[in-house]
């Protein structure tokens, strides 16, 4: 340990050094012994007869003032002032004359005269406080009183360690530091955990993702139109729910027929749209008209009828007469369809009025407006371009009707209908929502059963809508020998139609309803277009009662061999 107390120590003059006290931190402190209380042992003896220069001693006698320490001397610390020392030069006669002397920063009072060996007192210095008395710390030696030089040993010195404030703020620091760092390292952690969470939830949607479009048939590259749910199902193993829809114009007359169909297997809803000359067996095996037959056989009948000419198995069929159109399409909410036509309004009184229905694209229809552009049929228009309106219509419904089986049921409750038996409420509920949510998906088409001229079906023309959609094999019946005759009413009087279909029934012709035609006729008409039928012609005129002028070549109309159009000469009774 560097004391800076040591004495003897060059710059602090010659002598020995004696304790006067200690410091703040619990360091002895040493002042420098007077010459007369010099020790013994050293070689420098007292000289009584010594040179005298000013009113310091000079233990050496070499004449010069002793040197004064500094403070900043090599870091020692010079001997501490006394305040004690007499500012006063000692008297040793005892005269009581005082001499003006300088501060003698030793603590003695210069003098002019040589001094004898002065006995004094170590005193402590006032403002610094003795070391606290520890009472398990060895005794401290005395101090010699021959002046002589005391022996020091390590354990009368204490190392006082100091606290250091900066410490702790350090090892705060540091622990901030490292509390800061595994932070840091733990919200990397975290983030590199979500990431990869995220990615695997992200892969397992895509895995999921292109599952389902496997197996729906819609995943691009891989799926054709052909590859759908159940595609590779035979189209005869195919599971089919099928009704039909008869639209009783309740206004102006006539009927509109459809058939809706649910492939289960495939997932997809479809509307084949009838045409009225579609040729069925009757009950007697004669063949009649899809028109006639709803009029005549009523619904049990013709649903058999169709389901023996187009193969398939019918369920139920709905009546649907314009007036529950017209509360249908108002409880879904009114329908959005691109219309082809202005529809004149029909409540209209005065020609040009404004049109009921507009032509246009995704055109809003009420309940009403969608009667008018289902019924609507412009002059000179065949049927099949009203029917085609009609199929509009539906689709229109289906896309606004509820896809929940209760919500439907409800809906179908509301119109009070009384429906055809076997068919209930219930069941024609669940089957339109099945419908309406495969029209809201886009797996929805409306396809126009191809009928030839006679209301046959040819197995090229009819296999994209009887075999493809309703699973059947065309069975029109054998047109055999009798001759196919279209009947329109042009005499103003509606019962004369029935009169001529039961004449031409009794004389072994096929009757077709060819409808009532707008207007009157004074005149009436017997027309064929394949030479083969002339005579066929005539034969039907004088089963009528008409004259043989009336028989000309001309347009039949779909489905027939010979088209009637009775004028106001027609006499029922004279046939």
């Amino acid at each position: 340990m560097n004391d800076r107390y040591d004495a003897g120590e060059a710059g602090y003059g010659a002598g020995p050094y004696e304790l006067v006290g200690y410091d703040e931190y619990g360091q002895p402190m040493y002042r420098q012994v007077p010459a007369q209380q010099a020790p013994q042992a050293q070689q420098t003896t007292y000289d009584p007869y010594a040179q005298q220069q000013g009113y310091g001693y000079d233990p050496y006698a070499t004449g010069q003032q002793p040197p004064v320490p500094s403070s900043y001397d090599t870091g020692r610390r010079p001997p501490a002032y006394d305040p004690y020392g007499a500012r006063t030069p000692y008297d040793p006669y005892g005269t009581g004359t005082h001499q003006s002397a300088g501060h003698d920063p030793y603590g003695q009072a210069a003098t002019s005269g040589q001094q004898p060996r002065v006995t004094e007192q170590t005193a402590y210095i006032p403002q610094q406080a003795g070391p606290a008395e520890d009472p398990h710390a060895p005794a401290r030696p005395e101090e010699p009183r021959d002046g002589g030089e005391r022996d020091y040993h390590t354990e009368q010195f204490a190392f006082v360690e100091e606290p250091d404030g900066d410490s702790e703020d350090v090892i705060d620091w540091l622990k901030f530091t490292e509390n800061r760092t595994e932070r840091r390292e733990e919200a990397r952690r975290r983030a590199r955990s979500r990431i990869i969470a995220l990615l695997v939830v992200l892969a397992l949607v895509a895995v999921g993702g292109v599952g389902y479009l496997w197996y729906a048939g819609k995943l691009p590259g891989l799926s054709s139109s052909g590859s759908k749910p159940g595609a590779a199902t035979p189209v005869s193993a195919q599971k089919r729910d099928v009704i039909v829809v008869h639209l009783h114009n309740t206004g102006k007359g006539g009927t509109s027929t459809a058939l809706l169909v649910d492939n289960t297997t495939t997932k997809q809803g479809s509307t084949v749209l009838l045409p009225n000359s579609l040729a069925l067996s009757d009950d007697d095996g004669s063949t009649t008209t899809l028109a006639k037959s709803v009029d005549d056989d009523g619904a049990s009948g013709t649903r058999d009828q169709l389901g023996t000419v187009l193969g398939t198995d019918i369920q139920g069929t709905w009546r649907l007469d314009t007036p529950y159109l017209q509360n249908l399409v108002d409880l879904v909410g009114n329908i959005d369809i691109d219309t082809n036509t202005d529809v004149p309004d029909p409540d209209a009184k005065k020609k040009g009025s404004e049109p009921i229905v507009h032509k246009g694209s995704a055109q809003t229809l009420s309940g009403k407006m969608a009667v008018a552009y289902a019924t609507y049929r412009a002059a000179g228009e065949d049927q099949n371009a009203q029917l085609e309106r009609f199929g509009q219509v539906m689709q229109g419904v289906l896309r606004k009707l509820s896809s929940d089986p209760s919500a439907a049921t409800t809906t179908v409750q509301t119109l009070a209908q009384i429906l055809d038996p076997p068919l209930t409420d219930k069941d024609l509920g669940t089957f339109l929502a099945k419908l309406a949510d495969l029209a809201k998906s886009g797996a929805y088409k409306t396809a126009l059963l191809p009928v030839q001229a006679d209301g046959t079906l040819s197995a090229r023309t009819s296999d994209s809508v009887v075999k493809d959609i309703l699973g059947g094999t065309a069975k029109s019946p054998d047109a055999g020998s009798a001759v196919r005759v279209s009947v329109q009413n042009a005499t103003g009087v509606r019962d004369d139609t029935e009169k001529a279909r039961v004449v031409l029934l009794n004389g072994g012709f096929t009757f077709l309803e060819g409808g009532t035609v707008s207007g009157t006729q004074a005149t009436s008409k017997v027309v064929y277009s394949d030479p083969a039928h002339k005579s066929d012609a005539g034969e039907v005129a004088k089963t009528l009662g008409l004259p043989a002028g009336a028989v000309a070549k001309g347009t039949v109309t779909s489905g027939a061999d010979v088209s009637v159009v009775l004028g106001q000469d027609y006499k029922p009774g004279t046939s």
